[in-house]
């Protein structure tokens, strides 16, 4: 654990000062006040994963590439150190005079950092971090991105960007073990997130990232003995709830600068890059590229499409590198024709067991029954809280397409913002349940369909009440609240004039609230309890390794698994069965292609 803070310390203050360093130069051109101290820490932590994607592609992701990072953070701090004065002292005297309770603010936040360091110094490994996580992320420290590695074993094709920022901070470098640290420290940032909707508990105001928030927490508490692994999928979803919280309390603030919005679709792009099949969440670009074209923006329009640009870029580099394919294992985009392409037929396979994997199956010849045969026996195998999570989705899902065509022009002229996460995550959804629908792999998107919809619904049914009673006339919107929880203007009696059913209706979607973050909060303690051991204060739970045979190609020595087709970290390189491969030069570093069978 003590391991672990001190990589997030060092974390935390390489991500904020590239993050800070990004939004400045944006701000500079576009005016714009950033309004959370973790959306520098995100900014950074996506700026840093791309660049550690980028440096791969030149050697190894290890001590040059985090001294180079170091050098970057000295020099925009040196540049910056006005800026970043004025900053801290104007947030160290909000704490000092308590102002809107910032002194709570920084002890939860404090409390959230030391349990989270807690839970992700210890776990559960996720079985495919011993299958293939450790591996990639190891071949990274080792070599960068090496040509057609994939043709070693396919799921080290399975290219996401998070394995490079794992890398960048596994500080293996020094001779100890390989950290895995990333996860758990993004779990950390959306924990204090999610934190926020104590205010909106305090102010008896509920709004639709609220309900958001309360589902993010019940994810958290999930992988909270999980978070130890460098899955992508953890990745994935944790990013997902982010930009889904934040999109919606700038639409619920009525922020009206499009420069938050946009970032938080480049966020979307990056989204991606960890994981290809989150990709539909970047139908939120509706929503600021309507403003940009109908505003004729055309220069800022430029230079939001440059950050995607450069956000996508090294990913797709490094899928052409990795597979020789431009999105593997999916070849209906044939672009490239290199030494080190993996052979279509394998590609094919693995994009067919990716799938039948996921709707519950391990016969591959499985995959062209139709949707209600294998939907029926897929449904039927899901634990008992998924199937009521995913029930409560397909009426959310019934719910949006109802009400919200209904309401569509309204919604659009009022509240667009709401109205696009909402087809957002319902497209991820449906997207998700038609193709793999594993519950890991799209979780997020089971979990935000009641939160963003039937959440929706309640807050514009009581939004309506309030209007017909006249309370939203002296009533306004403060920005500065991360639950964007209203605030009463001087001439609003809010508790003489609103409905008794309006009060019904309020309390008990509070009371929904309050019951679910009990329960979980009870559930995890329960879990932190039965599960402690007190063997990991100081290094953090190592990767689990597997007995190995070896086999030689060219003089080098490779591994594979005595039984099964885990190998873990220590087994270097390795795949699950013995390969037949061959280098594209004189050694490993000149890549691999497959020897083709007459």
């Amino acid at each position: 654990m003590l391991s672990m803070i001190l990589i997030w310390i060092y974390m935390f203050f390489t991500t904020f000062l590239i993050g800070y360093g990004i939004l400045c130069l944006l701000t500079r051109f576009v005016p714009y006040r950033v309004r959370h101290m973790d959306s520098y820490l995100i900014c950074g932590l996506a700026g840093v994963t791309v660049y550690a994607q980028f440096f791969s592609l030149f050697g190894r992701v290890g001590l040059v590439a985090n001294l180079l990072l170091c050098m970057a953070c000295m020099a925009i701090a040196w540049c910056l150190k006005r800026q970043l004065g004025s900053m801290l002292s104007e947030t160290w005297n909000n704490i000092r005079e308590n102002r809107l309770g910032e002194r709570g603010k920084m002890l939860g936040i404090l409390f959230l950092f030391f349990l989270f360091a807690y839970g992700a110094s210890r776990g559960i490994i996720h079985y495919d971090t011993g299958l293939y996580h450790a591996q990639s992320i190891r071949w990274l420290e080792e070599y960068g991105v090496v040509k057609g590695l994939g043709n070693l074993h396919c799921r080290l094709a399975y290219n996401s960007s998070s394995f490079a920022l794992s890398a960048l901070y596994s500080m293996a470098f020094l001779g100890g073990q390989s950290y895995h640290c990333a996860a758990g420290f993004l779990a950390w940032i959306l924990a204090k997130v999610c934190l926020e909707v104590i205010g909106a508990l305090r102010k008896r105001r509920l709004h639709t990232g609220d309900f958001a928030r309360v589902m993010g927490i019940y994810y958290l508490v999930i992988i909270f003995d999980e978070m130890v692994s460098p899955a992508s999928d953890y990745f994935m979803v944790l990013l997902a709830f982010y930009i889904v919280i934040r999109f919606l309390e700038l639409a619920e603030c009525e922020v009206k600068e499009v420069l938050p919005y946009a970032l938080l679709c480049v966020l979307g792009v990056f989204l991606m890059t960890v994981k290809l099949s989150a990709a539909l969440i970047l139908l939120l670009v509706i929503y600021p590229a309507y403003y940009l074209i109908r505003g004729n923006r055309w220069k800022e329009t430029a230079v939001y499409l440059a950050l995607g640009i450069v956000t996508a870029l090294p990913f797709f580099i490094r899928n052409v590198l990795l597979s020789g394919w431009l999105v593997y294992p999916f070849t209906q985009i044939d672009l490239f024709h290199v030494a080190w392409k993996i052979p279509k037929g394998a590609a094919d396979y693995d994009a067919r067991e990716i799938q039948v994997w996921g709707r519950g199956y391990t016969d591959v010849t499985r995959y062209d029954i139709s949707v209600r045969e294998w939907l029926p026996d897929w449904f039927r195998s899901l634990a008992g809280s998924d199937k009521l999570l995913v029930a409560a989705a397909v009426v959310s899902l019934i719910v949006l397409l109802v009400y919200g065509m209904g309401m569509l022009c309204c919604w659009w002229r009022r509240r667009p913002g709401i109205l696009i996460v909402q087809v957002a995550v319902a497209a991820s959804f449906v997207f998700w349940l038609f193709t793999s629908p594993l519950i890991r792999y799209g979780c997020v998107y089971v979990y935000l369909m009641p939160a963003v919809v039937i959440g929706g619904v309640y807050v514009a049914i009581l939004e309506r009440s309030e209007e017909r009673s006249g309370l939203r006339n002296g009533a306004k919107l403060h920005s500065q609240s991360g639950a964007g929880a209203w605030e009463n203007g001087a001439n609003a009696k809010k508790s003489a004039a609103e409905p008794v059913s309006a009060k019904v209706f309020r309390l008990c979607g509070m009371v929904a609230v309050m019951f679910l973050l009990i329960y979980k909060c009870a559930a995890l303690g329960k879990e932190i309890g039965v599960s402690y051991r007190n063997d990991y204060w100081i290094a953090q739970k190592d990767y689990e390794n597997y007995e190995t045979q070896s086999y030689e190609i060219n003089g080098v020595t490779f591994y594979y698994p005595v039984n099964g087709d885990q190998v873990g970290y220590e087994a270097f390189p390795s795949a699950p069965a013995k390969t037949d491969v061959r280098f594209l030069g004189e050694g490993i570093k000149d890549g691999f292609e497959a020897v083709l069978s007459n």
